[in-house]
């Protein structure tokens, strides 16, 4: 786990029995499902990777190297998640280079900011929180 300045990470507890939903990789899809809708809010459009947990850029290339934009890991304690995710929102992506995020080694890291590049406006981790909870109350 990395998380530095500039990420927003939210640790999600959901009593997922009380939900009727006991099923963890049914919760790590709907919370990857509400951060692509969140991206998609701020303009960015993001998806998931069969096989890998987390959100990803949407890309049309698929021999391009995958960039991971959120990070996402639960627990389970009698059907009450904790831990969350990480979504890179716009810190310094270098603190990636000496370790190999969620053991990906062909994965790179970006942020919502690398990815909107001039079109990033100036309160983005507002905007970016504001996004994540409306999306979250949505999927929640």
């Amino acid at each position: 786990t990395y998380h530095a300045p500039g990420q927003l990470v939210g640790y999600l507890v959901v009593d997922l029995a009380a939900r009727g939903r006991r099923d963890a990789h049914r919760f790590l899809r709907e919370i990857e499902a509400a951060l692509c809708d969140a991206l998609a809010t701020l303009g960015l459009a993001a998806e998931t990777r069969v096989g890998i947990t987390g959100v990803f850029v949407a890309q049309d290339d698929t021999d391009a190297r995958p960039r991971k934009l959120a990070s996402i890991g639960v627990g389970l304690k009698g059907w009450v998640s904790w831990h969350g995710f990480a979504l890179n929102v716009d810190l310094d992506l270098a603190g990636f280079d000496s370790i190999v995020a969620c053991g990906l080694r062909d994965v790179e890291m970006a942020s919502i900011a690398s990815e909107l590049g001039a079109r990033r406006p100036p309160d983005l981790g507002e905007r970016t929180r504001v996004a994540v909870a409306d999306s979250f109350a949505k999927h929640f």
